[in-house]
């Protein structure tokens, strides 16, 4: 009876072990999806950070890199702790999983968070950016944010076209423009000129809208890996604490 009870041990610690190997390829491919996605996050339309007033964007993005990087050196750490079944190797590797589950956890709340300060944040922040810092002295990263906005979304102006008439730029310019060229639909040296419907787009709520509607859409996204990630981790928790409680049962 002792004999069958010690191999059901050891047989129930091979497949724990292999459990915990196949979690672990699965962890890397993880890892690099969390790090595609805070990348992509970061890279895809990071001009457009310049134009909102809150840092939980980008923070949500860094704090998925940073969880995707651990990710993969946890990986690595779990391999090697399922198969030389080194249990001190096999608790650095629950920290780790831990860490891992609380930077997700934390990347999935900026994310909620900055969803529901971002209306009234762009709101306050576009049109003033616009009016004021468009075509200004050192402000070309704003520019060109404000120019690839309105032609990438079809739109122009924070709430509407009427917005660039109190604009510093199209006040001091000279050019007789009522709207940057970035507004024409056929963008061409002063096409904007002539602000008719036919010439320039308009659209109902403006670039807020179309901003607004973007960024939550990457808000969502965020969120959403962060949280299905965290979800895995504890997964491997529970895997790596009945692993550890397998080998330190077993007799020797």
């Amino acid at each position: 009876m002792e004999a069958q009870g010690r191999n059901s041990d050891t047989c129930g610690t091979i497949c724990l072990k292999y459990v915990l190997f196949i979690f672990n390829v699965l962890f890397w491919l993880a890892g690099g999806a969390v790090i595609a996605v805070g990348v992509w996050t970061m890279v895809e339309k990071s001009e457009y950070i310049s134009l909102l007033n809150s840092s939980y964007y980008s923070a949500s993005a860094y704090a998925l890199i940073a969880a995707g990087l651990i990710v993969i050196a946890t990986g690595i750490i779990g391999c090697c702790a399922t198969l030389k079944e080194m249990k001190s190797l096999l608790i650095v590797y629950l920290i780790l999983l831990l860490c891992i589950f609380l930077l997700e956890v934390i990347a999935g709340v900026l994310a909620y968070i900055n969803s529901q300060e971002l209306d009234e944040g762009l709101r306050q922040n576009l049109k003033e950016t616009m009016q004021l810092k468009y075509q200004q002295p050192e402000q070309d990263s704003i520019t060109q944010a404000v120019d690839n906005l309105q032609q990438e979304f079809k739109c122009c102006g924070s709430n509407s076209s009427l917005d660039w008439s109190d604009s510093v730029w199209i006040q001091a310019a000279g050019n007789n423009r009522l709207v940057p060229d970035s507004c024409c639909k056929t963008p061409s040296d002063y096409c904007g000129r002539r602000d008719h419907p036919s010439n320039i787009y308009k659209v109902e709520g403006g670039c807020i809208m179309k901003l607004e509607d973007y960024i939550l859409s990457q808000l969502h996204i965020i969120g959403a890996v962060g949280i299905g990630v965290a979800f895995l981790q504890l997964v491997g928790m529970m895997f790596t604490c009945c692993l550890y409680r397998s080998l330190k049962e077993e007799p020797n």
